[in-house]
């Protein structure tokens, strides 16, 4: 997906660590009414939120010590039928995919079959890189993303593989790419590095990835209706993905291929990962079932490295305070699906959240619930400018919508997210359903709204760069130096344009 394109990727980081700052302590964990609570202070702000942002569905679950306590779906599966959302609606999970091939390597780690210190060539002799470093880039490394790996630049959603030999297909045709640094050096997340694991716990274990992770980690649990291979998941259940391109549409890609199964190709419900986060919080364990000793979760947890954000990474989690509470942690994002899992270790609790739209308000609904679960009420979110600009743009075209970002600000600043940077999902939905002119439209209502802004010169050499028009990305680039010469990735990606620049000259 070309949301997760390494000149997208930075800007979701941002908003990630932009969402994690940390405020005051809270009072004491959850009251006997949690349930109640959960009723009467969360229902409304989800309700509040999807309205606000026209979001098409939303499904929740909250864990506490042990028990699932709440578990609700809202909206509908597709917004053409109009079926309802349940707790049971299967979610592509995206990246939260990577916590299971975490846990599944560490099962083969506990049988003695891998170390985390051995090479990946260790296992995968077929694995290179035109970069010679590849050779001690280790599983641990991969796990933790510091192995100097590259990411995914198109999932070739729209053209997926289904065979058993896509995943080794994909390691092979690796052997042209170069390490962006050396292994162990830097964090820098990398869905490839997954594809890479994947293979070796099927070489290892002698199963293809999926059926592995289904014989010994979804059906150990109880997942039975989870899944990694799209056909073997029930239609009656599936929910349809869907975008913000303008509008909020049902997206004609479906976020799906066998090549990218570890990384990303998870389907689940709220109410079955609530088992996943029930296993978690009590250390491999759920009711008679055992997936992990409970030392490999001191591996796990551990902090590897530093990320972004104020994060650090384990084995595949990422290490965050919320208001004062450690948490364990993994998103996802990819065409059509955002989805949110957090556990609160001390507190034995856990909030997921899954929704069938890119951009979806998973983690700001997450810390709602967290919040609740604090003792605190949830501070109601601003709603999206985008939403009713991008509306007017589609319906009355990009004077009427200037005019309404510029009365927005001007009279109801205090109600609104204002930020430039939630126009850059929209673009992408266009560019990812061929609609460039009308991406390269947004960019332009940005910089019509506040030319002082880099942030639409920013979209705009991102829209540039997806349609292939170097040149013209490098001028957009270099407009949004001049008002701000400071931006360090600006001048990333100046530096990277230029390259490529001079690489097709």
């Amino acid at each position: 997906m070309t949301a997760k394109r390494k000149l997208v990727l930075s800007i979701f980081v941002l908003a990630v660590s932009l969402s994690l700052a940390s405020s005051p302590t809270s009072r004491a964990f959850a009251d006997d009414d949690l349930k109640s609570r959960l009723e009467t202070k969360l229902v409304p702000y989800i309700e509040q939120v999807m309205a606000a942002q026209e979001i098409p569905g939303l499904a929740i679950g909250v864990v506490l010590k042990g028990k699932i306590i709440f578990a609700r779906g809202f909206g509908v599966k597709n917004l053409d039928t109009g079926e309802p959302i349940t707790p049971e609606s299967l979610f592509h999970m995206a990246s939260i995919s990577k916590t299971f091939v975490a846990t599944a390597v560490m099962q083969l780690v506990e049988k003695g079959m891998v170390s985390l210190d051995d090479t990946i060539v260790k296992h995968i002799p077929y694995f290179k890189l035109a970069d010679e470093r590849y050779k001690k880039i280790t599983v641990q490394q991969m796990l933790s993303h510091v192995s100097g790996m590259p990411d995914v630049e198109d999932y070739e959603w729209s053209d997926p593989q289904y065979d058993d030999g896509a995943l080794e297909l994909y390691v092979r045709s690796l052997a042209d790419l170069e390490l962006i640094s050396g292994p162990g050096e830097r964090f820098a997340y990398s869905n490839m590095a997954y594809e890479v694991l994947g293979d070796l716990i099927a070489k290892v274990s002698g199963k293809t990835f999926e059926a592995y992770v289904k014989e010994n980690i979804l059906d150990p649990l109880g997942m039975k209706e989870s899944n990694f291979l799209r056909d073997a998941v029930s239609p009656k259940l599936t929910t349809s993905p869907h975008i913000r391109a303008l509008i909020t549409e049902v997206s004609s890609v479906y976020p799906y291929n066998r090549m990218h199964a570890p990384s990303s190709t998870l389907h689940s419900s709220a109410h079955e990962m609530c088992y996943w986060a029930i296993a978690n919080l009590n250390r491999g364990v759920i009711g008679e079932t055992r997936i992990l000793k409970d030392a490999s979760y001191d591996i796990m947890w551990k902090k590897w490295s530093d990320a972004f954000g104020g994060r650090s990474v384990g084995l595949s989690w990422f290490i965050v305070d919320y208001k004062g509470n450690p948490t364990i942690q993994h998103s996802g994002g990819d065409v059509g699906y955002s989805t949110n899992l957090v556990l609160l270790p001390e507190k034995g609790a856990a909030v997921v959240v899954l929704c069938n739209e890119i951009p979806g308000p998973v983690r700001p609904v997450t810390n709602a619930a967290l919040d609740v679960i604090l003792g605190l009420d949830p501070e109601m979110p601003k709603m999206q400018a985008s939403v009713p600009v991008c509306r007017a743009l589609k319906e009355e075209g990009i004077d009427a919508a200037v005019s309404l970002f510029k009365k927005i600000r001007r009279e109801e600043s205090g109600a609104y997210d204002l930020s430039m940077r939630q126009f850059f999902f929209i673009a992408d939905g266009l560019i990812e359903t061929g609609r460039t002119e009308q991406a390269a439209e947004v960019a332009n209502l940005c910089i019509a709204v506040d030319s002082k802004d880099a942030d639409g010169y920013r979209l705009l050499a991102f829209v540039h760069y997806m349609s292939g028009d170097i040149d013209s990305a490098l001028d957009a680039v270099r407009q949004g130096l001049e008002i701000d010469p400071d931006d360090e990735e600006l001048k990333e990606y100046f530096e990277q344009l230029t390259q490529m620049q001079a690489e097709k000259k």
